[in-house]
This record gives structure tokens, C-alpha cells and sequence, in this order.
């Protein structure tokens, strides 16, 4: 075994691999970015070494640097963790050049797997079931759109050395055909620079089901069963699970000794991820392998009881499997969850920010896995997951109630999450029934991800309870450095001369504002909510929460402020609100008006109109690129681009003008 690890990542994933490297006895050593100088993956090490400034491609993309920070530490090994460089066959070989120990599959695996096209040729040979598609070398648009009709609509357009849904499109008409090819190969180039496609048979309601491979440099491969990610958005991965429910055992051990032939193929070694599609019928293709660790590889710890980074470690210093498929068993359930910025009522918008507030569960079964802290910055260089809530049980169900427990209680004040969509999914009756399809999520989105629910009565008064709490603080801090304290001027309960005490608060969500009157009772407060009235009071809990009362039913609730802004954490959800100053006048922001902006700090990856142009409604206007993700501003309306203050190249913040736009409808009359 190796004395000393390098890890070239960062995030969950660095901390995550530390943890186990450092129980081994190893050095570890961290990388970090200008952006994450003080995130915890770096506290997490040993040592920590600068390598650029905040974007990926002049940090944590550039191999040199990090090998050179490897050479530079006495590094004897590189553990890259997934993404970045992790399925990278130059910095495979670049280690290997260098005498450092990489932990993963040799180059030659990682370069026959890496792409899609080449790794379906491969399977092709071997007699793995493939799904019907194009593979070929002609990248034309033309010979793509060929293929995509000699194959049938709906296609599916991937990008060949991509994943995580970079550069993948649905395709059901040739009418979209041009476009999503363009997009696509744009997106590839961008996250892969790769920008040839495979085209595939868009195969309706399937499963997503991959198999979890093994295998040491002495001739040993095994499986460590597989794990069902049928629960997509964008082709992007929401919750996983091992096993597979309802999956026969038969065709368990058949998709296990394909996926084992699939890496023997090549001659694997290491940890790697055989991805099939099954259809309707239980037959399963071949889709791709990932020749690397998986962001769901906990759910097949907490089955296996396995610590799969361990054994990498150990197989990549030379040692073999300390098992065979004989002595592998199952045992309960695992669920796993991906908690990202995002805002699910917005098509799942990537968001940024400052983490005001983060509190992660704890109890039987369930395990927290993050590289993020409160205080810390969702940032726009990088994946925006915040972490993976994962849950253990005896069985399916009990795996999923605790989750959803789970995610009930976790909680995050700074930026919007998926969190409360992640709870309905897990909770949702076809998920807990399953097993569910690729198109699940996407038919279900309108219950899923509903648009932000007002503020219950229970809420309001909460809210107006706390602000009563800072506000008697506040007033407590006052009294105490006066001159007289007995003072009745003094007191910090809001008494009045010749009047009971009470204050009223105005609170807005969206466009909506409501009004909660605080009234002082004897033993709390009355709020007073458009003619409805809420008896509440509240004693300190631990950790900063409250133990509220609400009409006479006691829970643990939090209520967070971030400037004024309010969330109250309460039952397993979470409300954001903000507090009315009644003395900041009139809402002096421009109305968006002939405006389009940005929905988020982006970089405008292409410019699709001119100043001047008549668009239709609908028309792409401009393509913006934000956390590895493409998303498309068009007209709002049929109209003319007035103005263009934005390039191809641009980074733009949140908020930023794109396009000035000039509907039919707004254009004055000539001669007006």
C-alpha cells in the first residue's frame, strides 16, 4: 500500500475520499481553486495545494498542474474521484509515465470506454444487446439527421464522450432535428471537448438499471449487484436506489455476468459502472460504462457493507479482491438522493449563493455524504449539489420512510433547493409502489414541483412570533445599556400606554402581501391573519430552533432571517417570505418591461439573432451556459430585438441584461 494520496477533486467527493484514506493511515493531500481556498475538502486533508483561479478549466481540467503539485508533495498516488479527470485516459497515462499510482482503470479501458460510439462498437462485437442507433464517424449534421430518420423518431441524441445528461436530447420530428444537433454538439464541446453525437432509438417508459464492477489486476472480476436510477430530470440522476425492485434474480445474475464480460472485454480494473436501458418487456442494452466511481456508488456500500474507495485503494496498489462473486450477498435496502441548488418550479434552475443556514439529519440508517458548510458559497463554476441524503432500511420501504424523514429534516436558508420536491418524490405512491420509468418525473412534474404553496396561517404567525422574539431582543440589548432600566420606556415586551401590546407585520411571497397583526397575550402572542386569529407562543430549543405552540399543538420549528428575508422551517417543509419595511417606500425596481435578463450568473455560450431582427414568439434569442448546463432565452412574444448589450464569451450576472426587446404590440404608431 501506498503512503501518500493526492486527491484531484473537490467537493463531497475529496472530503468523502479522504475520510476513508486517512482511516487507511495515508497522507492526504487536497487541491483547491482560488474559489474553494477555504472549502472543507481542503480542511479535510493533510496538506493543500493552490492549482489557479475559480473556473474548472484553469484549475482542476489542467493535468500538469496537478501532477506537478504531485511531484512537488511526494505524492505516490492520484486519486481523481469522478468527473474532472477522472475518465481522462491522457492523465491515466500521465501518472502512470510519472511512476504515481492513479487509482483507477488502466488507459487503455478508459479510452475504450470513454466513448459512447467506441464502446457500443466494442459490445457490438462481444454480442452485448445494443440499443438500435448510430455510431459512425460522419458527424455532419447531415449524416446525423440521416441516421435519426433511417432509425425512427423519437431519437435520442448523446453526447459520445459525455454524461450526467451534458449534450443529450430528446428528438421527436425533423422539424427539431437541426437545432437539438447543434445544441447538443455546442453542449459537448463545451463540458467534454468532444462534440461528436451518437444516435440512439428513444426506447418510451424504460428503466435505467447499472451494475456495479469490480476487478484487480490478478484476473478477478466480480459485481456488487446493481442499482435502479430510473428517477431522471434532464437525463440527470434524482434518486437512486440498490437494489433494483422487482427485479427477477435470474435476470439479476444474467444483466451481473454481462455487466462482468463488458469489463473483462477490456481488461478493467478497478471500480466501474456497466449502464443498461431495459424495456418494457425486461430486456436490457447496453448503454455505456463508467470507467470511474459513481457520485450513487453509497447505496451499494450500505447493501454490501463494502467501502468501495478502500478497495480501490487497495486494488490499485496491487492487491487482489479480498472476495468473490460467491461470498457477496445483499442485504436490506438503500435509497440516495442528490440535494442540489436548484429550483424545481423553475424547469430546475441552477441557483447560487451564500449557504445562510444548513443543518443535515442524523439517525438510524441514514448517511449525509457533503463538501459544503454554512457560510459556504453555491457557486457558479461548479455542479451546485449541496449533498447526497441517503437512507439504509431493512427493506424498500422502511429505506424510503426513513428519507423522507431524512430530508425532512434537513435544512438549507440561502439559496432555493429541491428539497421539498425530493420529499414529495420519495413520498409519491407509484415511487413507493415501484419500481417507476425514465419519464417518470417528467409526466408528474405539475405534482412534483408545483408552484410555491402560500404561507399557511401556522406559518405567518411563526414568522411574526420571531420577528416579536428579535424585536423584544433588540429592545432587551437597549434597556440593558440605558441609564434606567426601570424606565417603562425600557421595557422590551412592546407595552403600550393605554393600549394592549401589538405590532403589525407585512410579509410578501411572490406578488402576494399579507398582513399579521401580533398581538400580546398572557402567556404568547395572538396573530391576527385577514379576520383569522393563530394562539402561538414559543421556548428556546436546542441548537437555535424554537418549541413552538400553535394553537395548543407543540412542534420544533426554526425561523431563519437573511436580511429581509424570513424562512420558517416547520413539519418537514420550508416557507421564504419577505419582512415589508413600511419605511422603504415605494418598490422602486424596473419593471423587466422590453427587457429580457439573466435568471442566473451565466456565461452566454451563443448569440442567435441580430439587433433589428424580427423573431417570432418562441424564437431562440440567446443560449446562456451555467453549471454545466445550457439554458435557451426566447422571444416572449412576437417582435423585434431593439438591442443586443451581450456577446458570445460574456459573463453575466444574475439579473443582467440580455436582449432588448420590442413586442407588436408595444411599438409605437408612426408618426405618434
Amino acid at each position: 500500500m501506498f503512503s501518500s494520496l493526492l486527491i484531484a477533486n473537490r467537493g463531497e467527493i475529496a472530503v468523502r475520499i479522504a475520510r476513508t484514506a486517512r482511516a487507511m493511515g495515508l497522507r492526504t493531500i487536497a487541491v483547491f481553486s482560488d474559489a474553494d481556498r477555504d472549502a472543507p475538502h481542503v480542511r479535510a486533508c493533510d496538506e493543500a495545494w493552490p492549482i489557479g483561479p475559480a473556473p474548472a478549466a484553469e484549475s482542476y481540467l489542467v493535468a500538469e498542474r496537478i501532477l506537478e503539485v504531485a511531484r512537488r508533495a511526494g505524492a505516490e498516488a492520484i486519486h481523481p474521484g469522478y468527473g474532472f479527470l477522472s475518465e481522462n485516459a491522457g492523465f491515466a497515462e500521465a501518472c502512470a509515465t510519472a511512476g504515481i499510482a492513479f487509482v483507477g482503470p488502466p488507459a487503455g479501458a478508459i479510452e475504450a470506454m470513454g466513448s459512447k460510439a467506441g464502446a457500443k462498437a466494442l459490445m457490438e462485437k462481444a454480442g452485448v444487446p445494443l440499443v438500435p442507433g448510430y455510431h459512425g464517424d460522419d458527424q455532419s449534421v447531415e449524416r446525423l439527421s440521416a441516421a435519426a430518420r433511417d432509425i425512427g423518431f423519437p431519437v435520442l441524441l448523446k453526447a459520445s464522450a459525455g454524461g450526467g445528461g451534458k449534450g443529450m436530447r430528446v428528438v421527436r420530428g425533423a422539424d427539431e432535428l437541426k437545432a437539438a444537433i447543434e445544441g447538443a454538439q455546442r453542449e459537448g464541446k463545451a463540458s467534454f471537448g468532444d462534440d461528436r453525437l451518437i444516435v440512439e432509438k428513444y426506447l418510451e417508459r424504460p428503466r435505467h438499471v447499472e451494475v456495479q464492477v469490480f476487478a484487480d489486476s490478478h484476473g478477478n472480476t466480480v459485481h456488487l449487484f446493481e442499482r435502479d436510477c430510473s428517477a431522471q430530470r434532464r437525463h440527470q440522476k434524482i434518486l437512486e436506489e440498490a437494489p433494483a425492485p422487482d427485479l427477477d434474480p435470474d435476470l439479476r445474475r444474467e444483466m451481473g455476468a454481462s455487466a462482468v464480460a463488458a469489463a473483462e472485454a477490456v481488461g478493467y480494473v478497478g471500480a466501474g459502472t456497466v449502464e443498461f436501458i431495459m424495456d418494457s418487456s425486461g430486456s436490457f442494452h447496453f448503454m455505456e460504462m463508467n470507467t470511474r466511481l459513481q457520485v450513487e456508488h453509497p447505496v451499494t456500500e450500505l447493501i454490501t457493507g463494502l467501502d468501495l474507495v478502500a478497495l480501490q485503494l487497495r486494488v490499485a496498489a496491487g492487491e487482489a479482491l479480498p472476495f468473490g462473486q460467491d461470498d457477496l450477498s445483499i442485504t436490506g435496502h438503500a435509497v440516495e438522493v442528490r440535494l442540489y441548488a436548484e429550483d424545481p418550479a423553475r424547469d430546475f434552475m441552477p441557483q447560487t449563493g451564500r449557504l445562510v443556514h444548513l443543518r443535515f439529519p442524523e439517525g438510524e440508517g441514514v448517511r449525509v455524504d457533503s463538501g459544503v458548510e454554512q457560510g459556504g458559497v453555491v457557486s457558479v463554476h461548479y455542479d451546485p449539489m449541496i449533498a447526497k441524503v441517503i437512507a439504509h432500511g431493512a427493506d424498500r420501504r422502511q429505506a424510503l420512510a426513513r428519507l423522507a424523514a431524512a430530508l425532512g429534516r434537513t435544512e438549507v436558508v440561502g439559496v432555493t433547493t429541491n428539497r421539498d420536491f425530493l420529499k414529495t418524490l420519495v413520498e409519491h405512491p407509484e415511487v413507493v409502489a415501484g419500481p417507476i420509468d425514465t419519464g417518470f418525473v417528467g409526466r408528474e412534474i405539475d405534482s412534483l414541483a408545483p408552484p410555491p404553496p402560500a404561507a399557511p396561517d401556522g406559518v405567518l404567525a411563526l414568522a411574526g412570533l420571531a420577528e416579536m422574539r428579535a424585536l423584544a431582543a433588540a429592545a432587551s440589548a437597549r434597556a440593558a445599556a440605558t441609564g434606567d432600566p426601570q424606565s417603562p420606556w425600557a421595557r422590551a415586551d412592546a407595552w403600550r400606554l393605554n393600549d394592549r401590546a401589538h405590532h403589525t407585520l407585512r410579509f410578501r411571497q411572490g406578488e402576494d402581501e399579507v398582513a399579521v397583526d401580533m398581538h400580546a397575550d398572557r402567556v404568547g402572542w395572538r396573530a391576527d391573519i385577514a379576520g383569522r386569529s393563530v394562539s402561538i407562543a414559543a421556548d428556546d430549543g436546542p441548537d437555535g430552533a424554537l418549541l413552538a405552540t400553535i394553537d395548543r399543538v407543540r412542534r420544533p420549528v426554526r425561523v431563519v432571517a437573511d436580511r429581509d428575508r424570513r424562512t420558517v422551517l416547520a413539519e418537514g417543509r420550508s416557507w421564504t417570505m419577505v419582512l415589508v419595511d413600511p419605511l422603504a417606500g415605494i418598490d422602486d425596481a424596473a419593471e423587466a418591461g422590453g427587457r429580457l435578463v439573466a435568471p442566473m450568473p451565466a456565461k452566454v455560450a451563443s448569440v442567435a439573432v441580430s439587433e433589428g431582427d424580427a423573431v417570432k414568439k418562441g424564437t431562440t434569442l440567446i443560449v446562456l451556459e451555467a453549471m454545466k448546463m445550457e439554458h435557451t432565452i426566447s422571444a416572449p412574444a412576437d417582435g423585434t430585438v431593439a438591442g443586443l448589450p451581450v456577446a458570445a464569451g460574456d459573463l453575466v450576472e444574475e439579473g443582467a441584461d440580455l436582449v432588448v426587446f420590442e413586442a407588436d404590440g408595444d411599438k409605437p404608431e408612426k408618426g405618434a
